[in-house]
């Protein structure tokens, strides 16, 4: 890993964006093989729970979690099998979070990436068993000995995943979003709403790189610094998208955020001032990667898809 100032950026920006959808392509597809895998079809009555699991992680989505962990542990020469593990296990984690997030109780979506929400596939009680086990299945494959051969890099996982997705992280996140639907929220209030919701699992995803590759405080605070203000540009840019954008387009019901009275970006800022704010943040995200060389521009490249992307 270099530690020296990033030289300037080289290739064309088409270029640039071609070499990072391939590579989002080929570590989406490892990804998802790695859930298929861990993800074993259980006999009986108990199946039924795992087909829900299956239907709730397989078939699409950005991986936007899972290529930060596998990308960012490449800079440290981490192994891809066990960066695959960690990569399957946020994305196992933020599937839970998901499919928690569209019942009835939470934010009601009949939607996710174009198809029936898992309460809507099977029902509410499996879509809950399910979204539990998940959770539960994420911190098992961190506990392995085959994602890391160190007890003390597989507790630095499992500590930081526990403290990101907890009450003081996502699910605080939540039940803020939840108590202020219909309340006109500050700024900072948002801001503080989806740093927690989404900003939290996002930062993980990108510092856990950094704990397979046993790198040292400094470098690692400044990877989780990258992914706190990746996580704050990707979701201004999705606060703008469920303004402006289709059902179509997004994979879930468009407008959901106006429709339940939420503060929003967009709410607070206007679309205009909420993409500047986006890009404001991306320009902050990026400055945290100025100790890497070249070999950090897939997670430059982010940045800037995150920002532009339409769905």
């Amino acid at each position: 890993m270099s530690q020296t100032i990033a030289t300037a950026p080289t290739g064309n920006s088409a270029d640039r964006g071609s070499l990072l959808r391939a590579s989002m392509a080929r570590r989406a597809s490892a990804v998802e093989a790695a859930i298929d895998s861990l993800l074993p079809p259980v006999p009986g009555s108990e199946g039924r729970v795992v087909d829900a699991m299956r239907y709730a992680t397989l078939g699409g989505g950005k991986r936007l979690r899972g290529y930060l962990a596998a990308e960012v542990a490449s800079l440290f020469g981490v192994a891809e099998s066990g960066a695959y593990r960690v990569a399957a296990s946020v994305e196992m984690l933020h599937a839970y979070s998901l499919v928690h997030d569209d019942l009835p109780a939470m934010d009601d979506d009949d939607l996710r990436r174009g198809q029936p929400s898992t309460h809507r596939k099977f029902d509410e009680a499996t879509a809950i068993l399910a979204g539990d086990a998940l959770q539960t299945m994420a911190f098992e494959i961190l506990a392995d000995t085959a994602t890391h051969p160190d007890a003390v890099v597989r507790i630095g996982l499992v500590a930081a995943l526990a403290a990101a997705s907890g009450a003081a992280g996502m699910v605080g996140g939540q039940m803020i979003d939840m108590e202020g639907e219909g309340r006109a929220l500050a700024l900072q209030d948002v801001e503080r709403l989806h740093a927690l919701k989404t900003g939290c699992l996002i930062r993980y995803s990108a510092e856990s790189g950094a704990i397979l590759g046993n790198a040292d405080l400094s470098v690692r605070s400044r990877i989780a610094a990258y992914g706190r203000d990746l996580g704050a540009a990707f979701q201004i840019a999705d606060d703008v998208l469920d303004a402006t954008a289709s059902a179509e387009e997004l994979g879930k019901t468009a407008g959901k955020d106006q429709a339940a009275g939420k503060s929003t970006y967009v709410a607070l800022l206007g679309v205009d001032g909420a993409a500047r704010e986006a890009r404001r943040v991306a320009e902050q995200a990026e400055s945290h990667l100025d100790i890497f060389g070249t070999e950090a521009d897939r997670l430059r490249d982010l940045i800037r898809y995150v920002v532009d992307r339409r769905s």
